[in-house]
């Protein structure tokens, strides 16, 4: 197997595992609270990123104070917003359109990169955004056809806004941090975040099924760690391009996923809403308007 090649499979084996967040967050919904499984998922991780550091070698960073602040927004928007976000709208929502709307997400950092840092939109890249709205709208008026609610998609497609808002965070950085280094950041610090809030809700005071436990065991390891892994061994392999391309299976994924493991249906909403996203995604690569970075949001 040739070099290249072995990225291809490292890529797609690292979008399959983002696909497999929103099932496991699907999971998570019933069983235990949002912030409660959002600071169990990265007490989880962090000691695996740490021993994975000391492994490598890598080091942390001197960071200014300017830095520092922006990594507390990041972790507060792309790492503890995120994953809040999913698991409250999969409480209200098919795991089927969660996917779609998550698929969305290198649009919605482009559009945002647009909206903040006055960049100039090119059309490859406004035709992106008009086909990803399309692919939302497409499953937004429909949202009873496969068990999904209106709310429940909004709670989504605000978890990919606190996404882009991390993807956007990160060009505010003035020190480069390797990205193992970064992860484990932003796990440590999400922790933080997610366990005040957490106390709050009395995770224990619930009926916490063990579905839902070994669901937040999985996220931690499989795509939090895991999926990490996979998609840096693949990264270094291919072109950034190549790379960017990659990113239209998480979606597809999700939406393969919750047919296969949750059941549920997939009807032409769905169909429809993942071919503009998948469009949008490809076009919006091909053009070359976006860097990849799978960092600790997710």
């Amino acid at each position: 197997m040739s070099r290249q090649v072995q990225g291809y499979v490292y890529l797609a084996l690292a979008m399959l595992t983002v696909g497999s967040t929103v099932i496991a967050s699907k999971l998570i919904a019933s069983g235990l609270p949002p912030f409660g499984a959002t600071a169990l998922r990265f007490a989880i991780a962090f000691p695996v990123l740490l021993l994975l550091m000391r492994a490598t070698g890598a080091r942390l960073p001197k960071l200014s104070r300017e830095d520092r602040l922006i990594l507390l927004i990041q972790a507060g928007a792309g790492s503890v917003g995120y994953t809040t976000l999913l698991i409250s709208g999969l409480s209200l929502t098919s795991a089927a359109d969660a996917g779609v709307i998550i698929g969305t997400l290198p649009v919605v950092a482009a559009a945002i990169s647009i909206l903040m840092l006055r960049e100039r939109p090119q059309r490859a890249l406004l035709l992106a955004v008009a086909l990803a709205t399309a692919g939302v709208l497409s499953i937004a008026f429909t949202p009873d056809a496969a068990g999904g609610s209106l709310s429940g998609n909004a709670l989504i497609f605000l978890a990919v806004i606190c996404e882009g808002l991390f993807i956007l965070l990160n060009k505010k950085l003035k020190t480069e941090i390797a990205p193992l280094a970064q992860s484990t950041l932003m796990t440590g610090i999400g922790f933080i975040v997610a366990a005040i809030p957490a106390i709050f809700e009395a995770p224990f005071a619930h009926d916490m099924s063990a579905g839902a436990v070994a669901a937040v065991v999985y996220y931690a390891l499989v795509p939090t760690v895991g999926g990490f892994l996979l998609w840096y061994a693949g990264a270094e392999r291919v072109s950034g391009t190549e790379a960017a391309l990659f990113t239209a299976l998480a979606p597809v994924s999700a939406v393969m996923l919750a047919f296969i493991i949750l059941g549920e249906p997939v009807g032409l909403s769905q169909i429809a809403g993942i071919a503009c996203v998948l469009a949008a995604v490809l076009g919006l690569a091909f053009a070359g308007n976006r860097t990849v970075k799978l960092a600790g949001g997710r």
